[in-house]
């Protein structure tokens, strides 16, 4: 295994910037996962560190050695994409040995090293099987088995579960948390899908815009996220967020008016000069509760129930409120509701989307 640092690595293509320097470590044998919406440069960044795509600004190392400007043949890594790419006419097996015929291992090292990660990945019985005959899961793992026969030091892994469906991800999520805890090696992810990163993160690094937003554990990024970028991409469903103004600030928090002129208490560390500043308001579903005097509030207009857990989604404002509730609570489609929540529980986010801190409970 081998720890990977970046240092101010930028990517631009002619005029238009897709990475702006960006500086992250990594340690050896962390599972580190990149999330954010497309088009915000994280596979651009997996793509440098691979050597698939060079540099405008910056360097990589990996293992303490700089391979900004190697090859990536000689960077000791592997890279997992979102097709298969398996050889149709090749086995299972003969897929799977591939890189190492081309690397000249010798035959009896081959054999044994197919045998070994076929076993670690379940895929002994279906050595002798052609990639027709796999499922979509199956083929995932050939395409993985091919990437660690290799024994790389670092591995990186391109959305590999966006072509499958919702059944196999959570199966293939957990073959990757296996496969990190048997292998070892340092893994970088990269999803927009941020139920991956959570389940499957040491930490995760959340990007927008060609920027790194937040680094941390996925509770610290879930618990205090440092931007609006941040709050939008962890949590699910979504954080709640509302157009407020500040009406009072002081030691003990502040006082927010909503558009429809409710007022909400929080626990945010705003300077008294703030008042009159415009923000935004946000809290997670499951912080919000019916109450008689909740100040948010309107009429039901969805209401999904998920067993344990259901979901009404309260119109009114421009954007609906999405509270979580106990799944066996009754209600009635277009019925009015109110809620509330404690006001540690609401964070906000000045105009340039960053958040203030909340004080204490």
């Amino acid at each position: 295994m081998a720890g990977v640092v970046i240092e101010h690595l930028g990517k631009r293509f002619g005029s238009t910037t897709v990475l702006h320097p960006t500086s992250l470590s990594i340690e050896a044998g962390e599972f580190v996962v990149i999330v954010g919406p497309s088009g915000c440069g994280k596979s651009t960044l997996l793509r440098l560190i691979a050597g698939l795509e060079e540099p405008s600004s910056g360097r990589i190392a990996i293992g303490g050695r700089d391979v900004t400007d190697a090859p990536p043949a000689e960077r000791e890594l592997a890279m997992v994409f979102q097709s298969y790419a398996l050889y149709p006419h090749l086995t299972v097996a003969e897929n799977i040995a591939f890189p190492l015929k081309v690397a000249r291992v010798p035959k009896g090292e081959i054999a044994s090293r197919v045998v070994a990660v076929a076993d670690t990945l379940d895929l002994t019985p279906l050595l002798d099987r052609r990639p027709r005959a796999l499922s979509g899961g199956q083929r995932q793992r050939v395409s993985i088995a091919r990437a660690v026969v290799r024994k790389p030091k670092v591995l990186l892994l391109d959305e590999p579960l966006s072509n499958l469906d919702a059944g196999l991800r959570v199966r293939m999520r957990h073959e990757f948390a296996r496969l990190h805890q048997s292998l070892g090696c340092t893994m970088i992810y990269v999803t927009h899908d941020q139920l991956e990163a959570m389940t499957l993160a040491n930490r995760i690094v959340v990007m927008a815009e060609g920027r790194i937003e937040q680094v941390g554990a996925p509770m610290e990024l879930y618990a205090a996220p440092a931007t609006l970028a941040v709050a939008r991409a962890i949590g699910s469903p979504g954080m709640n967020l509302m157009p407020a103004t500040v009406i009072a600030a002081d030691a003990d928090g502040a006082t927010l008016r909503l558009e429809d002129g409710a007022t909400v208490v929080t626990r945010a560390d705003m300077a008294a000069g703030s008042v009159g500043e415009a923000v935004t308001l946000g809290i997670r579903p499951e912080h919000l509760r019916p109450r008689a005097d909740g100040v948010f509030g309107g009429p039901i207009e969805l209401f999904e129930r998920l067993g344990p857990l259901s979901f009404a989604h309260l119109g009114g404002r421009a954007e609906p409120i999405v509270a979580q509730l106990p799944g066996d609570h009754a209600v009635r489609l277009g019925e009015s509701m109110s809620i509330g929540a404690c006001p540690s529980d609401v964070h906000v986010f000045a105009a340039d989307g960053r958040a203030y801190p909340r004080l204490s409970p």
